[in-house]
């Protein structure tokens, strides 16, 4: 392999690449390519992964919970009388795709089955980025919320109050859209708590967190 160079005297002449810097250059060539397909490939695995592969289930835990006020009123209409607050966070274990509230996300209490509150956990529009977590601090009460037991509700609401420790289920709905698709997903879980009523003079109540249940969707997209 040779070149065109020139002498002292601006005589052109032809010159021989050396064997080794030929070979040098070969295999920078040769390097040079491997990386551009080590580069289109991977950008195509993440696109392939970011819009066609399975969407990771946001994640619901109950941090702490508190419940001050727990009681049965019987007249006019059975009710309960509560003070219930919780922390509530949300995982969006994605990388890279980011969610969007479609429709509002709601916590629904229930005793013995039957819902007694609804509390608004986000509003519809708002936003989490991939890999974030967002904890909501959730305090409701009433001095009488009406709620249909009946009377194996009331029995069983009796029973538990011996122990001072209540079962109460939040169920969580809504659905998110994810950025980077066009999926809409519909989300629905389920938080099983079992709460010691917290009153004045008492040791202080220890909580254990809860993951809470995701229920499988439908959507093979989701």
């Amino acid at each position: 392999m040779c070149c065109c160079c020139e002498d002292d005297y601006g005589e052109r002449y032809c010159c021989r690449i050396p064997y080794q810097v030929w070979e040098d250059i070969k295999w920078c060539f040769i390097l040079l390519g491997l990386i551009v397909v080590a580069v289109v490939v991977t950008g195509v695995v993440l696109i392939a992964v970011i819009f066609g592969g399975p969407l990771r289930h946001v994640k619901f835990t109950v941090e702490d919970a508190s419940l001050t006020r727990f009681a049965l009123v019987t007249s006019p209409t059975t009710a309960i009388a509560y003070n219930l607050t919780l922390s509530l966070a949300v995982h969006n274990p994605n990388w890279a795709i980011a969610i969007k509230h479609d429709k509002p996300l709601e916590a629904s209490y229930s005793f013995d089955d039957q819902p007694f509150e609804r509390v608004l956990v986000a509003d519809e529009g708002s936003k989490q980025g991939a890999r974030k977590t967002v904890v909501y601090r959730l305090s409701s009460g009433s001095a009488g919320r009406a709620v249909a037991l009946g009377n194996a509700g009331e029995a069983e609401f009796r029973k538990e109050n011996a122990t001072g420790i209540f079962e109460v289920d939040v169920a969580l709905t809504g659905k998110f859209k994810y950025t980077l698709r066009k999926t809409k997903c519909k989300i629905e879980a389920t938080c099983p708590l079992k709460l010691q009523l917290d009153t004045p003079g008492t040791a202080a109540v220890v909580f254990e967190k809860v993951d809470c249940e995701v229920a499988k969707s439908d959507d093979k997209y989701c």
